[in-house]
């Protein structure tokens, strides 16, 4: 009887740990998943925001040339 329970435990303990190990794993594959895609959206963001800065001061510039050409 002491065998069985000891057997039945120690299968118990090694599907628990499996378990475990399994979700750690996917925790983990989400969370490298989330980090690259929220990288992406920063460096698009950052690329983004630099071509209108770009775009404005060459056309305040533009203006600027335009007007003290008359």
């Amino acid at each position: 009887m002491k065998t069985s329970v000891t057997t039945i435990s120690l299968i118990a303990l090694f599907v628990a740990i499996t378990g475990c190990a399994e979700m750690k794993q996917t925790g983990r594959d989400i969370g490298h998943a989330t980090k690259e895609a929220t990288t992406d959206i920063g460096h698009a963001t950052r690329d983004a925001t630099k071509a209108v800065g770009h775009a404005s001061r060459d056309a305040a510039k533009s203006v600027k040339e335009d007007l003290s050409q008359d």
